[in-house]
């Protein structure tokens, strides 16, 4: 596979989430960064992205420099990252996709559900791929969940338990550090806050594994700090189109809890459950029979699992190798458009425009529901509600 060029949005020196990108495009030496508008500050970011390697003439001081820079260019960028403040998604998305440029979309895609709608319409117009960085998606037993799922071995799915808590926007003293206050800003993060920003990983995990859809919910919001205007924890029961019921629960205030991200799926023959923090353990139990512990690498495993799987068993798998298979999926899609031919069929499972869509029309759904005492509120976007 030749090298794709790949540029970055945001993600700039001392982001939480930049270092994680730049390793994860890396690892399967895919991609070359060659072009990056890195930090708000255009000073700091044109200086950050030469310091990586980023040529001058595309160190760029904002997106819209960097859209006019790269678009017209004969090696342009083949796939753009977008890590960015949420309220930025939307403009920088659309720009780069009516370029014909690949988009990697941090999540939440959007902050409204109009320009979720129209992301989805944007990328299937200018036939650009518009991805969503539901990175955990991308653990090797995570896709050997889904392929267990799909090949029936749980039977029908009743009950799925997500979570995805931590504790590290509990302390009041944190009211006005940057890094925590945006997040709980509605001008900055929308409507939402840990509902947004975590229990949406969570949501699109349980969809991933079950390969079903939200439908309707019911959602409690609570701000357990005083003065926060968005909510800090969130529970919320969802069902899901094929008839699972989801319980999720959410927190940033769940003292002790670290990263928290955490799955269990019960069906009519067995049940599994996965933790993020031991990702290279998966436990299934048969109806009536005992527990066994799954691990990554091992033998037997699905094909999905296998092509996912990069380091020997028995050592540790992280984040970073997670994002990497997503950056490993979308870079054979994309390579796959520019020879003319098929895509592999694993490669093409990742968190797509529509994943995204749905993800924010069940972001607006809890907070119409929170505000309405949990009613039981529909959970589709108005584009798949005949589909």
């Amino acid at each position: 596979m030749a090298r794709l060029n790949w540029g970055m949005i945001g993600g700039g020196e001392g982001s939480q989430i930049g270092p994680a990108h730049r390793i994860s495009a890396a690892i399967d030496s895919h991609y070359d960064m060659v072009a990056g508008a890195l930090d708000a500050d255009p000073v700091r970011g044109r200086d950050f992205a030469q310091r990586l390697g980023i040529a001058k003439d595309r160190a760029y001081g904002d997106w819209k420099e960097m859209l006019a820079g790269e678009r017209m260019r004969a090696d342009r960028v083949d796939l753009v990252t977008v890590a960015t403040p949420n309220s930025t998604h939307y403009a920088i998305a659309k720009g780069f996709l009516e370029a014909g440029i690949h988009v990697l979309c941090e999540k939440p895609m959007t902050v409204t559900l109009d320009e979720a709608e129209d992301l989805v319409v944007t990328a299937k117009k200018s036939g650009a791929v518009c991805a969503v960085n539901y990175g955990y998606s991308g653990y090797a037993l995570v896709r050997h969940m889904r392929a267990m799922v799909a090949r029936g071995d749980l039977g029908k799915i009743r009950l799925i338990k997500a979570e995805f808590a931590h504790g590290f926007h509990a302390d009041a003293a944190d009211a006005d550090n940057p890094r925590v206050r945006w997040r709980y800003d509605p001008a900055q993060a929308g409507v939402s806050a840990q509902f947004a920003d975590c229990g949406i990983h969570a949501l699109h995990m349980a969809s991933f594994v079950s390969g079903q859809d939200a439908h309707e919910l019911s959602a409690d919001f609570a701000s357990c700090l005083p003065g926060r205007v968005l909510e800090d924890d969130a529970m919320v029961s969802i069902r899901m189109d094929g008839g699972a019921l989801v319980r999720l629960w959410t927190s940033s205030v769940a003292i002790g809890r670290m990263h928290g991200l955490n799955i269990q799926v019960f069906g009519e023959k067995g049940g599994l459950r996965w933790a993020q923090e031991w990702p290279n353990q998966l436990y299934w139990t048969p109806l009536n029979g005992r527990t066994e512990i799954i691990e990554r690498g091992g033998p037997h495993l699905s094909p999905e699992a296998d092509r996912a799987s990069r380091v020997t068993i028995g050592h540790a798998e992280g984040m970073p190798l997670a994002f990497a298979n997503i950056y490993s999926d979308l870079a054979e899609v994309i390579s796959a458009r520019k020879q003319g031919r098929m895509a592999d069929a694993l490669a093409c499972h990742y968190p797509d425009a529509v994943a995204g869509l749905r993800s924010i029309a069940a972001i607006f759904a809890s907070v119409e529901s929170a505000k309405n005492g949990g009613a039981w509120t529909d959970a589709r976007p108005q584009s798949l509600k005949n589909g």
